[in-house]
This record gives C-alpha cells, sequence and structure tokens, in this order.
C-alpha cells in the first residue's frame, strides 16, 4: 500500500506578491489524513478557509486565482507543484495576504524548505487518478491543448509556440515526479516586455522585477518607450536595438520558459486533489485549459466514488482458492471469490470470474442467464470477511454479518463477466463491531454498490 504523507514539521517564507506587491507571510503545516491542501487567510477575521480544488479556481488570468465564498488567493501554483512534485498529499498552507509569495518566480525555494524539514507517511492509503483512455481538452480557437493517455507512471510534456523572434518553439518533459527537483523546479516565470504595461493598467505585477520573472524583448521600440517601462518595473534601461532576455542573472536552462510551463501544468494538476497515474502532452498550455482539464478529472472523480481496481490477469494473486478456504468457511456451491489480487491496511480487492457453469444458472433464469443480486451482494460481503479475517490474531474466526444497507444496482451480471470487487472500512473495528462500504465492477463500470455491519466472533 502506497500511503499518504504530509510535512515532518512547519516551515514559512517570506516575500512579496507578484502582483500586489504586498509583502506576505507563509507557512506551510503537517496536516491529517485526507484533508488534502487547504488555505488559511490568517490576516481575515475567523481565519477563513478555501480548499484547492479546481472547482474553486476563479480566475486563470496570469495565475491561478482560488476563491470560497468572498475569500480569495492567488499565484498558488508554483507552491502547489511543489507539494505535488514532493508527493504530500496533506497540508494546511497559513498566508496573511490575497496571494502566495513569488519568491524567485519559480518553485525551487519551496522545494528547498520541503527538503529541510521532511515528510512523513501517514497511515492512509494514496488514492490516485488512474487515466484508463484517451482524453483531450481544447481551447476553441486556439493552439492550447492537452492529452491524457493511459500509462503506469506519472509523465509530462509541453511544448511552447510563440509568434516571438527570441521565445518561438521550446519543449520540456519529465518522465516522472523525481525529475522535478533538478529539472523543473528551478525555472523561472516569464513575460514580454510587450505586456508589461497592459498588465500594469490592469493592476497586476505591481511585485514583478528582474530578480523573480524573465522578461522577453522581441520587438524592437523607440527607446524612449523601453525606458519608460524599465522604469516602471525598476530595471535598467538597455539599448532598445538589441533583442533578447532581460534578467539580472543568465537563463538557468535554455529552455528556462517551457520548463516554468511545465512546472505551472504540475500545479494547476494538483487541484484535482489526487495525483495522476497516467502520461500528459500539453501543447501551449495556459491555466485557463489546465484548469479546464481538471476540473472535468474533478467531476469525475465526484461522480464516481471510486474508480475500478486495476486488474491484469497476468500477475500473481495474494491470496488463491486454496489459501481464501482457509479464511472463509463457505464452499461448492456457495464460495463466490475465486482470488484476491490487492489489499491494504484498511481495503481488500477480490475477484468473481462469473462461468455459464454456475449453478444458479439452471433457475435465474434459464433462457436469460443473470446473477442474482443476492448473491452478488453475498459475493462483496465474502470479500469483506476476507478483509477482516485476514487482520486476526491466531485462532479460529468467523464474521457474520448484522446489517447490509444502501444497496444499489447498476447493471446486470451475466455469464462471461468478471466481478472485481472492493470492499473497505468505513470506520475502525470497535467491540468486534466491522463497517464497510462495498463496490462491484465490470470492467470500469460500477455494477453494485453496498454498505456492511459484521460482527467478528472467535469460533470455540
Amino acid at each position: 500500500m502506497i500511503k499518504q504523507k504530509t510535512l515532518s514539521a512547519p516551515f514559512s517564507l517570506d516575500g512579496k506578491g507578484l502582483h500586489t506587491g504586498l509583502e506576505i507571510h507563509i507557512t506551510f503545516n503537517p496536516a491529517p489524513i485526507n484533508t488534502g491542501y487547504i488555505i488559511k487567510r490568517i490576516d481575515l477575521e475567523n481565519q477563513p478557509e478555501i480548499k484547492a480544488l479546481a472547482e474553486n479556481v476563479t480566475k486563470t488570468n496570469r495565475g491561478t486565482v482560488l476563491s470560497q465564498k468572498d475569500v480569495t488567493v492567488s499565484t498558488v501554483e508554483h507552491a502547489m507543484a511543489a507539494l505535488y512534485a514532493n508527493e504530500i498529499d496533506n497540508c494546511i498552507i497559513e498566508v496573511n495576504a490575497p496571494e502566495f509569495p513569488i519568491l524567485d518566480g519559480s518553485a525551487e525555494i519551496y522545494m528547498q524548505e520541503i527538503k529541510k524539514v521532511g515528510l512523513v507517511e501517514q497511515d492512509a492509503r494514496r488514492e490516485f487518478y488512474i487515466v484508463k483512455k484517451r482524453l483531450e481538452f481544447a481551447l476553441p480557437d486556439s493552439k492550447s491543448k492537452l492529452i491524457l493517455l493511459p500509462d503506469d507512471q506519472f509523465g509530462l510534456d509541453v511544448s511552447i509556440d510563440f509568434p516571438s523572434a527570441v521565445l518561438s518553439n521550446q519543449s520540456a518533459r519529465i518522465d516522472s515526479l523525481s525529475e522535478f527537483e533538478e529539472e523543473i523546479a528551478g525555472a523561472r516565470t516569464f513575460v514580454f516586455v510587450r505586456e508589461i504595461k497592459p498588465l500594469l493598467q490592469a493592476g497586476l505585477i505591481k511585485g514583478g522585477d528582474l530578480d523573480n520573472a524573465i522578461v522577453i524583448y522581441d520587438e524592437e521600440m523607440p527607446q524612449e518607450e523601453l525606458d519608460s517601462l524599465s522604469n516602471l518595473v525598476n530595471a535598467p534601461s538597455r539599448d532598445a536595438s538589441h533583442l533578447g532576455y532581460l534578467s539580472n542573472k543568465p537563463l538557468r536552462f535554455p529552455n528556462e520558459p517551457a520548463r516554468h510551463k511545465l512546472l505551472d501544468v504540475l500545479g494547476d494538476l494538483a487541484l484535482i486533489g489526487k495525483p495522476i497515474k497516467g502520461h500528459i502532452i500539453a501543447v501551449c498550455p495556459g491555466h485557463k485549459v489546465n484548469n479546464m482539464m481538471a476540473r472535468v478529472i474533478r467531476k469525475d472523480i465526484k461522480i464516481h466514488e471510486s474508480q475500478a481496481p486495476s486488474y491484469n490477469p497476468n500477475n500473481d494473486p495474494i491470496l488463491d482458492i486454496n489459501q481464501i478456504k482457509k479464511l472463509l468457511p463457505h464452499r461448492y456451491p456457495f464460495l463466490l471469490v475465486d482470488k484476491v489480487i490487492e489489499e491494504g491496511a484498511d481495503y481488500i480487492v477480490g475477484v468473481k470470474n462469473v462461468s455459464g457453469n454456475e449453478p444458479f444458472f439452471q433457475g435465474h433464469f434459464p433462457d436469460e442467464p443473470i446473477m442474482p443480486g443476492v448473491l452478488i451482494v453475498e459475493a462483496m460481503a465474502q470479500c469483506g470477511g476476507l478483509l477482516v479475517l485476514g487482520t486476526m490474531p491466531e485462532g479460529d474466526y468467523s464474521t457474520y454479518f448484522l446489517a447490509i444497507n444502501n444497496v444499489r444496482f447498476r447493471r446486470k451480471i451475466v455469464p462471461g463477466d468478471t466481478l472485481v470487487f472492493k470492499l473497505k472500512y468505513i470506520s475502525e473495528i470497535r467491540r468486534g463491531i466491522a463497517n464497510m462500504r462495498g463496490l462491484a465492477f465490470v470492467g470500469d463500470t460500477l455494477a453494485c454498490e453496498a454498505e456492511f455491519m459484521a460482527q467478528i466472533i472467535k469460533n470455540k
């Protein structure tokens, strides 16, 4: 079982806001299991909270803005990327301003501080969003497009294309989150000189300078106009006839803008609330299309309480039929779990291959064989029994179901179907009583769901 993680200890940072220009103090704190990312505005009365989730993104112009009710916080993407890249699942972030500090324009300082305090594993399973089919998201009348592809690992490819004499085509790639710290974290945000005046007129980039952004001068303008813009961002004057990058420090990577776009994609995808297992291709990405994709994934997560477990029949089972018989008292024709393929501290995944030779098909129904719903529930219950009995100390135990609630059937089960059951504890076992929730899938489709209460008895 891959476990959730949080910070080992809090850490704090100080810096100015890119858009507000305010001096900002921010603290990242450890958080309990299943907290996710929560942002607290400690400068406001009652310290209101914002859940860092894609559906709470309200603006995507020059940064990602999160809002809940009337509370807002912006420029969160660099910090979110650092949390995601470190595989941190739970964190409470306290900030005393309506945005995060820009620091050096990258995620490098966040990464350094996370490394200093370290991480701790938590006693809960890490839930992934598994990409099972090709998905595509595109902005109309735009080159911006994101494609998700199935993969056993996480990977991300980014390509950018600007109509610019200085910055045209670039690409960046990571095949694992372990590459983020060295290859991506230090890539700084960038802006074109021609964009500076409109952004300032819109009340943005008040805290922008050559220490926290790469400025790209790619369209020649009169010397007087360039000098005026340089004064606005406290930059030294330069020869207006020379195009190129403006920065107090040289580029950290030849393709630093593309790497920063990859950083932004990762930060925006952190808002789906689960780590992704799949490969992403991002063409000319931006916060808007990134959030579009994240929202669709969030909607899918909310509709489907749990994704169907991945079932590869080529893998050896954790428990085969003979091992199952040592735990369960059931025998033919009532043993309805063929094998267990996955198990963790609080869940189990079992398989039932439904054959046309099942004895119940003789009467249910001879001309239209359908597995009785009560036997689907029984099969789930047996799988739950394996979860409970597998954790008992030495001795002979049985489970007796006291209640079965909220049963729903989503589709019929017929010969040839493979049922995959996922049973998970709803609460800890107390006084010999176990509460579980069961889901039964055929392929990626939820076929049945139910809640179980069972009593654990030691046999004489």
